[in-house]
């Protein structure tokens, strides 16, 4: 339960180290996420914020959600999420504070969750990994078959969640001890080492690993500029 971004997963690209080494990163734009609600265990039980982010036509917006707008007096944006939170950080987080990418710094650890690209119907070796059959020895037809699914009459059926062909991917996935390597806050950038889950263009949440380890607004206007690990430089290609 930790405070985190909301952001769209624009590609993958590389930096360079000072010594040549390619450095493979994911881009995600983050623009300003804009808390629209913040609940308290007096009146709901927990805590947790709601917010917002990105932009989206009014007529898009069905009336109820479009009132929790107006009463809030927050822009309108791409849906409503939820952080949870073990406390409420006292005068930080208020109804139209908005949280950028100067909420992580560079060289910290966090999570990305999203979801994953669909490839369609897949059989068990390829969705499953499992082994092939023989491929002679009487096997005619059976070569990629899962074989058996169960036992006899006892229990007499296939248990639930049984590994079988079906829908590869397109599933919630969230991939974990990621590095931030650049932040860049005037283009609302983060520049994450390694691949995260989704296509280019789908929705993901970015969350520290460690849930004390974020940088809470501090009210003032944020200072735009570029922060850049030590030791590496922008692929120039």
């Amino acid at each position: 339960m930790s405070l985190g971004l909301i952001g769209k997963k624009v590609g993958m690209t590389r930096v360079f180290t000072e010594a040549g080494v390619s450095v493979p990163v994911s881009v995600v734009h983050a623009p300003a996420n804009r808390i629209t609600q913040v609940r308290t265990p007096e009146v709901d039980g927990y805590h947790s914020v709601q917010v917002t982010y990105g932009d989206k036509k009014p007529s898009r917006i069905n009336k109820p959600i479009s009132g929790q707008y107006a009463k809030t007096g927050v822009k309108a944006g791409r849906g409503l999420s939820e952080f949870r939170l073990e406390s409420m950080p006292a005068d930080s987080l208020k109804v139209g504070t908005e949280l950028n990418a100067a909420l992580f710094s560079v060289g910290q650890k966090v999570s990305v969750s999203g979801v994953s690209k669909g490839k369609g119907f897949a059989g068990p070796v390829k969705r499953h990994n499992f082994h092939m059959q023989d491929a002679t020895h009487g096997n005619s037809i059976s070569h990629r078959a899962h074989g058996s699914t169960g036992q006899c009459q006892d229990p007499g059926r296939v248990f639930k969640g049984k590994k079988m062909a079906g829908q590869m991917g397109n599933v919630r996935v969230t991939t974990k001890n990621l590095e931030v390597v650049q932040i860049d806050t005037e283009k609302d950038l983060l520049l994450i080492k390694g691949a995260i889950p989704g296509a280019p263009g789908a929705d993901v949440i970015v969350k520290p690993v460690i849930a004390s380890e974020v940088n809470l607004p501090s009210g003032e206007e944020p200072v735009t500029e570029d922060v850049q690990q030590e030791g590496v430089a922008q692929d120039a290609a």
